[in-house]
């Protein structure tokens, strides 16, 4: 069992650099592959102790980052998520011990990938196979089958080569074509990229307008961030004005672009409305908003010159223990970095996009863009355009931001639309719906990147049945199971 333990850590670990910031995806396969291996052959409390070892070594690693906010926090979260995969590991080792298993290991797979990605609270989608297949020709099926899909078939691949590795005579054979097939198919794609066909094209301004002192925190100088963000905006439209810059149709502003109320704070609605007035275009503004004195929102509102606040979208999944905390009422939470959230960020429940001049535009904001309802709801109700508002600075000397980009970058592939992301201070940048940056600020600067980009009206395949895709596999693993279960019960009777 140790050996089987440490093994299982290693591929953990191994699995973690398949993402940012080592970005080496050929391991990824090998890695899960590894995991199947070391708890084939154990009961469920032996697989469960193999699957945590596994998800040790892989939360461990690729969580690193959340050390910028507590060690705390990076050992707890990881331990958190490290516990889905000692379940994943119990119900892999019922699950190989009945006929095609691949299938029904893949499903589990793409089942407990769901479901830690959405529970408890919002859950936590970091670390899912598809995000680790940008820049290889695995992404090209994610406008065909979505994320889901893609994670279902790098997990199938990665059971089927175990299968392959177990297999003796005539079923090696067996189990290498079918592996051949999965992987052509998954490959497949590539012959025939999607190609969204552009109806439209706007001209959009990012702004990224950087963070006052050390860089990493928001509340270090707020107004000061706002500030930065209302002098790039009016510098732009000094260059507009002047012919050395094309006029934009609307501007984009980072979350936390106002991280006080602007409504609240004369200070910072009268920049908004300098600002706006300046460049004489909407400004799509990120701004946390009074909402009670207990409650605030995260919102992205669009700031017309003439009319002022008007359409918005909230924040779909804010961060636990990040910007609330669950069960306040019942427990102390005033010490150490949770003192510092004095109220509770309340989730937005919007599903259709924002109109920003003219243009229907489907918004997420940070950490949004790992997650894939708001985005769907969004893009299936006639999104033309995609944009993020994002703040890193908590992680700005991490490689959060890398890994959260490479997320960015295989949205706009899955969704076949162009992709604007402003960031406080990194990264920001425009990426086509093949997945290329056209453009890119450098963290840590003051940067305005004007860039055209086109407007696409029709829905990928992968967006419209990435749900159905994840509801099969949950589907298919539970039949499983309790397949599994009633074999085993019967095979008790018969044995006493």
């Amino acid at each position: 069992m140790l050996t089987r333990s440490l093994l299982a850590l290693v591929a953990g670990v191994v699995l973690s650099l398949a993402f940012e910031p080592v970005a080496v995806p050929v391991l990824l396969v090998p890695a899960v592959t590894t995991f199947f291996l070391a708890v084939r052959g154990l009961r469920g409390r032996g697989g469960a102790l193999v699957g945590l070892a596994f998800g040790l070594g892989f939360f461990v690693v690729h969580l690193w980052w959340l050390r910028s906010v507590a060690t705390a926090a990076w050992i707890g979260l990881a331990v958190a998520e490290a516990l889905f995969f000692a379940l994943l590991g119990a119900a892999v080792a019922v699950l190989v011990r009945r006929r095609f298993w691949p299938l029904w290991v893949a499903g589990a797979w793409v089942t407990v990938e769901i479901w830690r990605s959405s529970w408890p609270f919002s859950g936590l989608p970091w670390g899912r196979l598809a995000f680790a297949t940008v820049d290889t020709p695995v992404a090209d099926a994610l406008p065909y089958v979505g994320m889901v899909g893609v994670s279902a078939l790098l997990a199938l691949l990665s059971a089927l080569l175990a299968w392959v590795v177990v297999a003796r005579g005539r079923d090696r054979w067996v189990a290498l074509g079918v592996t051949g097939a999965v992987a052509v198919l998954t490959l497949l794609p590539g012959l025939a990229p999607y190609e969204p066909v552009e109806t439209g094209e706007a001209t959009v301004a990012v702004v990224q307008g950087d963070v006052p002192g050390p860089g990493n925190d928001i509340l270090y100088d707020s107004d000061g961030v706002t500030e930065n963000h209302v002098d790039a905006t009016v510098e732009l439209a000094a260059a507009v004005e002047a012919g050395e810059q094309e006029r934009p149709d609307f501007v984009l502003w980072p979350e936390n672009s106002t991280a006080r109320d602007p409504f609240g704070t004369d200070v910072i609605g009268e920049g908004i409305r300098e600002a706006t007035a300046a460049i004489g275009v909407p400004v799509l503004v990120g701004a946390i908003v009074d909402a009670g004195e207990d409650h605030v929102l995260n919102q992205g509102i669009v700031w017309d010159p003439e009319t002022g606040a008007g359409d918005r979208f909230t924040k779909r999944h804010p961060v636990p223990y990040g910007e609330y905390i669950p069960f306040r009422r019942y427990l102390d939470m005033n010490f150490g970095e949770l003192a510092r959230i004095r109220r509770d960020m309340l989730s937005g429940t919007r599903v259709e996009p924002l109109e920003v001049a003219g243009v229907q535009v489907a918004d997420a904001i940070c950490f949004d863009i790992a997650y894939d309802d708001g985005i769907q709801d969004q893009l299936t109700r006639g999104a033309e355009l995609l944009v993020v508002q994002t703040s890193n600075a908590t992680f700005i000397e991490t490689d959060q931001i890398d890994q959260q980009f490479a997320i960015t970058r295989l949205r706009a592939i899955e969704s076949g639309r162009w992709v604007a992301v402003a960031s406080t201070n990194g990264v920001s940048g425009v990426i086509a719906p093949d997945g290329e940056v056209v453009a890119t600020a450098d963290p840590r600067t003051t940067d305005v990147l004007v860039e055209r980009v086109g407007l696409v009206d029709d829905v990928t395949p992968g967006t419209r049945v990435g749900a159905w895709v994840a509801r099969v596999c949950v589907l298919v693993t539970l039949v499983a199971l309790l397949a599994g279960a009633l074999t085993y019960r019967r095979s008790v009777r018969h044995t006493a």
